[in-house]
């Protein structure tokens, strides 16, 4: 069992470094296309640096879901993976920047409004599949189905938000020198950055589901904290570098950018596979609850004064830890405050 547990840290440590030098390559060619198309900075942010750090979330539904019958544990690592990137992600960021990490209206007020949209939107599929499509369970657990009708809605949702990034890059007029930019380039390390990425989700994944069996404990205890915050190593790498280059706009920016495409695509993209999935509503709500309770804070710290200080960093991290002392707690039978969960 130890040799085991041993076994298959190394292959989560190596995973992890496999993310990390994906999305080293991931940065630089996200960022020289964001250059050569002209976008301004928090649509770079929010949209291409954001899809792309977000790619290994996406992944990782889709390779739970067709490879190893594990949709639950994409979904934790996508929820896991939202909290980790609202309250360690700007605070590490915050951490290493010289001054404290500066915000703007446009972040606060659109990007951050679109994400609490977001979130209440997923919540509201969640009860929709539960209210229209309820699944006979044990008292005091709600169960739903989430079909590829519902899944439509977030989706749509993502696409209107798309289109508001359009908007920007309309009325935007760029100054920086592209012509030392080959694109052909650039792409191609994107995709080569997107393999690399597929490679250390997989392993990832693996580790997760060996974890549970050697220990006995579900694999979405794994999911929504080791997988969880092994795919949020694009975001931090990214949003890290944009605030260490004092560029705290887009650092920012893909935080939020990234938390919206995993809500609104990555789990729609998981329904649209399988068909249709069970939806525990029991478990979603709370979830959500503290994914809601964490974006606030991180809100009302941009807000005051439009910076997050070293304070306002710590505490954040704290927080962080505060969740994951509280799942450790509800998988492990110690405390019950959430009856349904596996």
């Amino acid at each position: 069992m130890i040799l085991s547990l041993l076994l298959w840290t190394a292959v989560a440590i190596i995973a992890t470094g496999i993310l990390w030098k994906g999305s080293d390559w991931l940065e630089h060619s996200s960022e020289g296309l964001s250059i050569y198309y002209e976008l301004p900075d928090i649509v770079q942010g929010a949209l291409v640096v954001a899809i792309g750090s977000s790619f290994p979330e996406l992944a990782t539904v889709v390779l739970s879901t067709i490879l190893h019958g594990e949709f639950d544990l994409g979904v934790a690592a996508i929820v896991g993976s939202a909290i980790f990137n609202i309250l360690v992600i700007p605070a590490a960021a915050g951490l290493v920047s010289k001054d404290p990490l500066e915000s703007n209206r446009d972040l606060v007020y659109k990007e951050a409004q679109f994400y609490i949209i977001s979130v209440a939107v997923l919540i509201i599929t969640f009860s929709f599949a539960a209210i229209f499509n309820p699944i006979s369970a044990k008292e005091g657990i709600i169960l739903g189905e989430m079909d590829r009708f519902l899944a439509l809605l977030p989706l749509l949702l993502y696409g209107f938000y798309i289109f508001i990034q359009y908007q920007d890059t309309m009325d935007y007029v760029s100054e920086r020198d592209t012509s030392n930019i080959n694109p052909l380039k650039e792409w191609g390390m994107l995709i080569g950055s997107l393999a690399v990425i597929l490679i250390g989700v997989e392993l990832l994944v693996q580790s997760a589901i060996k974890f549970g069996e050697i220990l006995g404990t579900p694999s979405f205890l794994w999911g929504i904290s080791v997988v969880a915050a092994g795919t949020s190593i694009p975001d931090a790498f990214v949003s890290i570098k944009k605030a260490q280059k004092g560029d705290p706009i887009t650092s920012m920016a893909n935080v939020l950018g990234s938390n919206i495409f995993d809500l609104l695509v990555c789990i729609p993209a998981g329904v649209l596979i399988t068909g249709a999935t069970v939806i525990n509503f029991s478990v979603a709500a709370p979830l959500m609850g503290a994914l809601t309770l964490g974006t606030l804070l991180l809100f009302s710290f941009l807000r005051t004064d439009m910076i997050l200080d070293r304070w306002e960093s710590m505490a954040l991290i704290f927080c962080y830890l505060l969740f994951l002392l509280w799942m450790g707690l509800e998988n492990f039978g110690v405390i019950d405050s959430i009856p349904s969960l596996p």
